[in-house]
């Protein structure tokens, strides 16, 4: 007797393909945090997707950290116990642990695109902008406005101030490692939190801003141990990075704001105390709350302002692309 057959000889073969959800456009004239949503669509799906890119999050960055540390630490030629080696790593005593749990993060880049394209079914530029695609143009002239305002504002609020130099030994390798490395960390961050979060979280309510709001609050709290000063001031970052990609319909504000405030603070590090301080920062005073808050603000206002210049697309297309 024969054996039954698994499926039809007529059924097409399973391909890569098959297992993506279907590939469709969103609305026309929707924002950004809306993208997601359409005839077809299922909050649970939504739901699902939260925890999954969550789960993947907590999976994929300390993995990829710890398999590039161990890359490390045998390149350095094993000069410790490896567990040792790691915590100065994680620490960032050591740039190639600044090296390591930065590219880590640069993960959640492809992380935030599977999760657009693989789970929810739209074309992959449209985890970048509504226009869809990343608007470099755009992206190039928010980076120097950015470096210029967050710098004007820190050394405003220093006048009179004594200013330690400190410079870290191998600071040359410190500087190649912040400029190659940091904006691809804080380019995974938005894509992460202000991309795949604020879409999937605006997808479950018309209300476009709820996707602002709760992506900002997770930004806040995976910083981990803080006091209300420094949540407060990455709670506020979250909300006008948010309000940006909104407001522009894209992340190139974001991630300009990010990487410039990034690549500064841990250059500063440099030849001011040590990158391992930075990274180890936990709580912040009053003071440097309101002049953060200064600085992001004046940013998310001259980005803003170049986009409403360059008319970049704040809605998705009438018409299919």
């Amino acid at each position: 007797m024969s054996a039954r057959p698994d499926r039809p000889a007529d059924a097409p073969a399973l391909g890569p393909g098959q297992f993506l959800a279907r590939l469709t456009e969103p609305p026309a004239g929707v924002p950004f945090t809306q993208v997601l949503r359409g005839p077809s669509f299922v909050p649970v799906r939504s739901w699902f997707g939260l925890a999954l890119a969550l789960f993947a999050y907590a999976l994929v960055v300390p993995l990829v950290a710890q398999l590039l540390q161990g890359l490390f630490w045998l390149l350095d030629g094993r000069p410790s116990s490896f567990a040792e080696w790691a915590m100065r790593a994680g620490r960032y005593e050591l740039v190639q642990g600044m090296v390591s749990g930065h590219l880590a993060l640069a993960c959640l880049i492809p992380i935030a695109i599977v999760m657009v394209r693989g789970w929810h079914g739209r074309p992959v530029p449209y985890a970048s902008s509504v226009q869809p695609g990343l608007r470099w143009r755009y992206l190039l002239l928010c980076l120097p406005l950015a470096a210029l305002v967050l710098n004007a504002v820190m050394w405003g609020a220093r006048i009179g101030q004594q200013t330690h130099l400190s410079v870290t030994a191998g600071w040359q390798w410190w500087m190649l490692a912040i400029l190659l490395c940091s904006p691809l960390q804080a380019a995974g961050e938005e894509y992460f939190f202000r991309g795949y979060l604020m879409q999937a979280f605006g997808s479950l309510s018309s209300n476009r801003w709820v996707g602002v709001v709760a992506s900002a609050l997770l930004f806040a709290l995976f910083h981990g141990v803080q006091n209300v000063w420094l949540f407060a001031d990455r709670f506020a970052f979250g909300l006008l990075a948010g309000a940006l990609v909104l407001l522009t319909g894209g992340l190139e504000a974001s991630i300009a704001a990010h990487v410039a405030n990034n690549v500064f603070a841990f250059s500063y590090a440099v030849f001011g105390g040590g990158v391992a301080a930075t990274r180890a920062l936990q709580s912040i005073g009053p003071a440097q709350l309101v002049q953060d808050l200064v600085g992001f603000s004046l940013v998310a206002l001259v980005t803003w302002w170049l986009g409403r210049r360059l008319q970049v697309a704040t809605l998705t297309p009438s018409r299919s692309i």
